[in-house]
């Protein structure tokens, strides 16, 4: 079987175009970062780059497309919208494609409070095992094929300040993932994590401590060797860590529509297990 794991496609409004009194004061200093520090430039064909992995999904004959949250630049309804019109038809069935939410599609409090990514993803958060919910939609479990079932968890919290993006799935989910994971319907497959937040970055090691998944080790103990992947996003940096005996696989997608870093995974699942991945440049 294979999957599609992208993550981080920021699509984003032009924000100048928009009335600023409107944005509130976390937008208004995600100014800097849009304007100064170049985020809307390196954007800009966003929806387009999406587009193209979700044909390349088609071409590798994909069983299943994974996006690991951060659709949007910062939680505008418009920004929704275009990530939704990118995913194209994907975005209907949930039993083609996964989505989880990212800390930027929770930047501020009102677009929790409006539930703007479950307005327009809600129908991906189907599960086939509700019975294992523990924190509202999560966690939610989608059965692939024979040999393989998706897990979406939530990590992303609405920070303090946007200086504190750090991640936490909390008791209620892991304990039902535990559960979950002792359901006979899972014997023989593959298990794939998707959670934006990263349990250790490129080096192997856990993230900076405003940035990184608070709780990754209890995580990753749940989660013990090659029939266990997390798929993740959230810094933008792309690797695998191979499984260990003690350890899951796994896969950080970076920014996958980042203008000059953009890519995805292609991940193989056979015979129950992960065996392994390989990257790929979108054929824009």
């Amino acid at each position: 079987m294979r999957f599609v794991h992208c993550s981080d496609v920021h699509i984003t409004e032009d924000y100048f175009a928009l009335p600023l009194h409107r944005l509130g004061w976390r937008r208004w200093l995600a100014l800097v970062e849009l304007t100064l520090g170049g985020r809307a430039k390196r954007y800009t064909r966003a929806p387009q780059v999406l587009s193209a992995i979700v044909r390349d999904a088609e071409a590798h004959g994909a069983d299943h497309f994974i996006l690991s949250g951060d659709l949007t630049a910062y939680a505008l309804e418009g920004e929704f919208a275009g990530a939704r019109k990118a995913l194209g038809p994907l975005a209907e069935d949930p039993r083609r494609c996964t989505v989880v939410p990212g800390n930027h599609d929770v930047f501020t409090p009102g677009s929790i409070r409006s539930g703007r990514f479950a307005r327009h993803f809600g129908q991906l958060l189907e599960s086939d095992l509700p019975e294992y919910r523990r924190e509202g939609a999560y966690p939610f479990v989608r059965l692939v094929g024979d040999e393989a079932a998706v897990v979406g968890l939530l990590s992303t919290r609405v920070a303090p300040t946007p200086a504190f993006p750090y991640g936490d799935i909390g008791e209620a989910q892991l304990e039902g993932l535990a559960a979950l994971l002792k359901d006979a319907r899972l014997d023989g497959r593959a298990v794939l994590v998707v959670v934006h937040h990263a349990p250790r970055n490129r080096q192997g090691r856990p993230d900076r401590w405003n940035h990184g998944l608070r709780d990754a080790d209890a995580l990753l103990r749940l989660l013990p060797g090659p029939r266990f992947a997390v798929l993740h996003g959230h810094i933008h940096e792309r690797y695998h860590h191979p499984a260990t005996a003690d350890r899951p696989h796994l896969f950080g997608a970076g920014s996958s529509t980042e203008a000059g870093h953009e890519g995805y995974w292609v991940i193989e699942v056979a015979h129950g297990q992960v065996v392994g991945g390989s990257l790929h440049t979108p054929s824009l």
